[in-house]
């Protein structure tokens, strides 16, 4: 964190650190990004960057970054494991309070994606801060990016989309039985959705499916297409990485059995019965996880997003642009480098479509009037077709691109296992934080394991 010394206590009202006297003069230590000083020297020094910077604190300027000057700066906000500050309206810098050892996975990818690859459909990037320690570790600690004026994210988008699918089925007199089903990740075009489909969820929500499905590929296309960078070229399964995703796995599925065992008390309906089914089968569920045989797999492996889901992508009239390249929070900085099957990118989007639908359903329970388990099942026929439109484009783009991702057979068992993946993951944080929304979860891993 970058700190400052004042000593008007107006300066330190919210921000304070702690009270403190320097050469006799009393003050306070606070925050050096509530200074607006502070925050016109930080773009200063990436403006002034020079190329070949050799001292310890080294900011770095891109090529797009040139031709302007401070103007403004604001606080814009806390998340999780950063800082942002706004520039000129035009500009994000991104503080990162939560520091590794190592290059930030974030300001790698960023870097790489818009300077290398030119992927338009990412905030460009602009300068960065590293600190160069004691060990010549390249420590990130803050990201400069474009802003992208923006609708808002995706996740917002999709629940406003979901809400009026849901309440068309009053409105349209939508019967379930009516409704005609698909086979699970059927690879689907706009035109092979029925019209019973089309009619009761409008044709909207599929072409923008279809559009997030292609950037998702694009996306893949460029992490995939490099081969100079080792830390970015793609490679095959073998049986050091099967080791590592094994054994985080088995850790990871014992943790959300502790859980769950701890926490039983706390659900009921449905939540509680897919639980107890949860447990019944925790050793099927385990043996999925064990069962990953790298030497059937013939796809590559490349540097994923990590955690892909639609808060991390932004709504710009009708595209979209993908963001937050940290990785997921609970992984270690190394893990999250780890080179994946660019399918688990593709199945954490389709947990969040999960998400959406049953998130809609729990926010307007009092808006619609049929039961609660009736609107779940008209959800899971909604979530079949938007999962089938999207990798209806999604393979045949990553295929055009060259990016290989496996036969058939493969592509299946990766998405499956990817999805139990995340469900699994998913759980803990339901469990812990919102008991209520487990059910979400824990349908997830039920669908995977009965289908």
């Amino acid at each position: 964190m970058p700190i400052a010394f004042v000593s008007d206590p107006d300066f330190a009202t919210d921000n304070r650190i702690l009270p403190i006297s320097i050469k006799g003069q009393e003050g306070f230590i606070i925050d050096a990004i509530n200074l607006e000083a502070f925050r016109k020297l930080v773009f200063e020094r990436i403006l002034s960057a020079l190329p070949n910077d050799r001292t310890h604190v080294q900011y770095h300027k891109s090529l797009l970054f040139d031709n302007c000057q401070y103007e403004t700066s604001r606080f814009m906000g806390l998340e999780q494991s950063n800082t942002s500050i706004v520039y000129n309206e035009k500009y994000v810098m991104k503080f990162f309070r939560r520091i590794y050892a190592d290059k930030n996975p974030d300001y790698e990818m960023s870097r790489f994606l818009s300077e290398k690859k030119d992927f338009k459909n990412t905030p460009a990037y602009l300068g960065s801060i590293n600190i160069i320690d004691s060990d010549n570790i390249n420590v990130t600690i803050g990201l400069m990016q474009e802003m992208v004026p923006n609708q808002g994210d995706a996740w917002e988008y999709m629940l406003k989309e979901l809400h009026k699918v849901f309440s068309n089925i009053e409105y349209k007199n939508v019967r379930l039985e009516s409704l005609p089903t698909v086979e699970d990740f059927q690879r689907l075009d706009i035109r092979d959705v029925p019209p019973q489909i089309i009619d009761w969820a409008g044709l909207n929500i599929f072409t923008k499916i279809q559009t997030l499905a292609k950037r998702t590929a694009e996306m893949h296309i460029a992490l995939g297409s490099e081969f100079e960078d080792t830390s970015f070229t793609p490679t095959r399964f073998n049986g050091d990485y099967t080791v590592w995703l094994k054994n985080r796995m088995l850790y990871q599925f014992q943790n959300r059995l502790n859980t769950i065992e701890n926490n039983f008390h706390k659900l009921d309906g449905l939540a509680l019965e897919l639980a107890q089914e949860f447990l019944d089968q925790k050793n099927i569920i385990r043996k999925r996880f064990v069962n990953f045989d790298w030497t059937k797999l013939k796809g590559e492996r490349l540097r994923v997003h990590g955690d892909y889901h639609l808060g991390q992508v932004l709504v710009k009239d009708d595209d979209f642009y993908i963001l937050d390249f940290e990785g997921e929070p609970e992984s270690t900085i190394r893990d999250r480098k780890v080179k994946q099957p660019p399918l688990k990118d593709v199945a954490g989007m389709f947990r969040s479509f999960h998400y959406a639908i049953y998130a809609t359903i729990f926010n307007n329970a009092l808006q619609y009037k049929q039961e609660q388990d009736m609107l779940f099942q008209y959800g899971e026929i909604l979530y079949q077709y938007l999962v089938g439109v999207f990798l209806g484009t999604y393979i045949i783009e990553v295929q055009n691109g060259n990016i290989n991702i496996g036969y058939h057979q493969e592509r299946m068992f990766l998405l499956k296992y990817s999805l139990l993946e995340k469900a699994v993951y998913e759980l803990g944080y339901e469990l812990n934080s919102r008991p209520r929304w487990a059910v979400i979860p824990l349908k997830g891993i039920s669908n995977i394991i009965n289908h």
